[in-house]
């Protein structure tokens, strides 16, 4: 079994940038791809970024294609999210999540963490 908390989360104006991380708890975390999903009000929760259990690949929703980077270090069992050029439309909670294989559904994640909020000013 795997614990996520997500931290880094806050208010920041547009242009701006914001890095939030997940720390996960137990040794097997390396098993894991690790995605991060968000959900703003009156939305369904939505992909935006996984990585594999190595940290060689990634994938990324279009949305965000070209502003966020996802990265892991498997020694300290965090997965990083660096999110650049930020836009209104960014505001949500994020979640890191810790499934099998990287995929955009979040119905295929088996771990979740209870989210950070990101909000982003115009």
């Amino acid at each position: 079994q795997v614990q996520l908390v997500e931290s880094g989360g806050g208010l920041v104006q547009a242009g701006g940038s914001l890095s939030i991380s997940c720390a996960a708890s137990g040794r097997t975390f390396d098993s894991y791809a690790m995605g991060w999903f968000r959900q703003a009000p009156g939305k369904e929760r939505e992909f935006v970024a996984a990585v594999t259990r190595s940290g060689g690949s990634t994938t990324y929703s279009d949305s965000v294609k070209g502003r966020f980077t996802i990265s892991r270090g498997n020694a300290r069992n965090t997965v990083t999210l660096q999110m650049n050029s930020l836009k209104p439309e960014d505001t949500a909670v994020y979640y890191c999540a810790a499934g099998w294989t990287v995929v955009v559904d979040p119905s295929r994640y088996d771990y979740w963490g209870q989210g950070t909020q990101v909000t982003v000013s115009s």
